[in-house]
């Protein structure tokens, strides 16, 4: 057994361009035998990061350097014993790590040598949101079963990717040939596929197209025949996502989602069985909630009084916060009276102010700062009233992360359906919308893959919107319809308009990972039942 950990061992350092003395070789095989199997590889991440870290003056790593690199894990695992069972991660402190090729794994961006990040970076930032994401997909896609020819069945390599440069590069026809790229529209009714070698023009006459909502500057597979300097595409589909657990597999234990650990929560035993032990956690998400609305008034008070004696762990309220049309003085004034009466309605209810978190993240129409995401949080003028009666409120970025024990959730307020619904190049003829929406941001591993007109964000920020590795619930308020989806394990949820949806929302129950539907009855319906 000693003996297979050490050739592990020895394999993973040379994977990342290290070599380890026959000494250290020997005393980490010591120290890793009597950890479990299902641990030891999080383990050997956690030292090999710690080993990098050094200041390494050649690439043989000899026991000293072992012992200190072991050291500082073992400092770091301690403190990460004691994280919080929930945690708040702002839209703009959303971990930053950029894909080494070289290297085979993800490194912090300082490591590589970018800068740290700016709401107004040079122009030439701007070129690195498609960069950054074209690597992420690509290097997702060219380790999948399908193209790397490692899958269970052991078969050979099935298909081959080729960059759009091979194309460019040929006089002749060629038929079979899959390209993954960015879907463009360099000139008006022209679709083009774009990826770091080239550009070339599509022809969509007689594509089939797969499961999903496709958009510009969304990332495809696709498949064809190239001729007279025109890719005829006969198919489209998207690129394979990636279960949050396999991408684990292949980048251990680092840390993409935030929070105050050091590695990812999903390896702690301790917050694991926390999660599991506390059965009556529990998150509310409501959107759109009106508080200048009196059946939306009368509604809460209703919903506060029904959980008074089981305090949820959280409320979640999306905006817009008011129906009212106005702007300026008007509607800042309205709404910080309105967020100081819904204050007096949570703390009327002392068990909810004093066990209950309420969290609130802005809507379009919300005072904030400009609509480019991630957007800050409602100004603290507006909101401290609400957070003099109720000490538990945060006011959150859009989109915003929280840590739940081990479990990853992503908020989202923006009608991101309906827009991507809006600009799809080619709209589904069958299945349903939300399963086409959950596929496509699962395989994006991003949350708006529309073009920045569309869906603008701060180009240093555009990690706020990633999701990779996979997330365990994503929370996307939107005016359309409510539904429960799924892709990989990975659950997208719409809450839906609280007023226009007949007062439903939806609840999220983690030890059991249930999502339930909601509605808070009116008068006429307690008469009727």
């Amino acid at each position: 057994m000693s003996k297979q950990i050490k050739q592990r061992v020895q394999t993973l350092f040379k994977l990342n361009g290290l070599q380890l003395s026959q000494e250290a070789a020997v005393y980490l095989t010591g120290l890793l035998a009597p950890v479990k199997d299902v641990e030891r590889n999080g383990w050997i991440d956690k030292i090999l990061s710690q080993v990098e870290k050094q200041k390494l003056k050649t690439a043989v790593i000899d026991i000293k350097i072992m012992e200190q690199a072991i050291s500082e894990c073992t400092a770091e695992e301690g403190g990460d014993e004691n994280t919080d069972t929930f945690n708040i991660i702002s839209g703009f402190e959303v971990p930053r790590y950029t894909f080494s090729a070289e290297r085979k794994k993800y490194l912090k961006d300082d490591m590589m040598g970018r800068h740290k990040p700016l709401l107004l970076p040079p122009a030439a930032e701007k070129n690195n949101i498609y960069h950054d994401r074209f690597v992420m997909v690509s290097q997702r896609t060219a380790r999948h079963d399908l193209f790397s020819g490692t899958g269970s069945t052991g078969s050979e390599k099935k298909y081959k990717l080729k960059p759009v440069e091979f194309l460019l590069g040929t006089t002749n026809r060629m038929d079979d040939i899959i390209v993954l790229g960015m879907l463009t529209q360099i000139t008006y009714g022209s679709y083009y596929l774009e990826d770091p070698t080239g550009v070339v023009k599509l022809d969509l006459s007689k594509t089939k197209f797969h499961t999903g909502l496709f958009t510009e500057n969304c990332f495809v597979l696709a498949e064809g025949w190239y001729d007279d300097e025109v890719f005829h595409v006969i198919a489209l589909g998207f690129p394979p996502a990636e279960a949050s657990s396999t991408t684990r597999g292949h980048f251990g234990s680092t840390n993409f989602f935030g929070g105050p650990a050091e590695t990812t929560v999903k390896i702690s035993e301790k917050l694991s069985l926390a999660e599991q032990n506390n059965t009556d956690a529990m998150f509310v998400f409501l959107s759109d909630v009106w508080l200048d609305e009196p059946e939306v008034q009368a509604r809460l008070r209703k919903l506060f009084a029904g959980y008074s004696e089981m305090p949820p762990t959280a409320f979640i309220f999306f905006g817009n916060f008011l129906n009212n049309s106005s702007s300026g003085t008007v509607y800042n004034n309205s709404l910080k009276d309105h967020l100081k009466l819904l204050g007096e309605m949570i703390s009327y209810h002392p068990s909810l102010a004093e066990q209950s978190q309420f969290l609130f993240v802005p809507g379009p129409s919300d005072p904030s700062s400009p609509n480019i995401f991630p957007r800050s949080p409602l100004p603290q003028h507006l909101t401290a009233e609400l957070r003099n009666l109720v000490p538990t409120s945060r006011f959150l970025t859009n989109p915003a992360r929280i840590q739940y024990c081990t479990q990853h959730i992503v908020l989202f307020r923006e009608d991101i359906v309906t827009k991507m619904c809006r600009n799809a190049i080619y709209f589904p003829e069958s299945g349903d919308i939300p399963t086409h929406f959950a596929q496509t941001i699962a395989c994006q591993g991003h949350l708006a893959p529309l073009p920045l007109n569309t869906a603008p964000v701060y180009w240093d920020f555009d990690r706020s919107l990633y999701l990779y590795p996979l997330p365990d619930l994503v929370v996307i308020a939107d005016k359309f319809e409510p539904f429960t989806a799924e892709h990989l394990e990975c659950k997208v949820i719409n809450p839906g308009s609280f007023q226009r949806q007949d007062y439903s929302f939806k609840t999220y129950i983690p030890s059991s990972r249930k999502v339930e539907d909601s509605q808070i009855p009116g008068e006429e319906d307690e008469e009727m039942g």
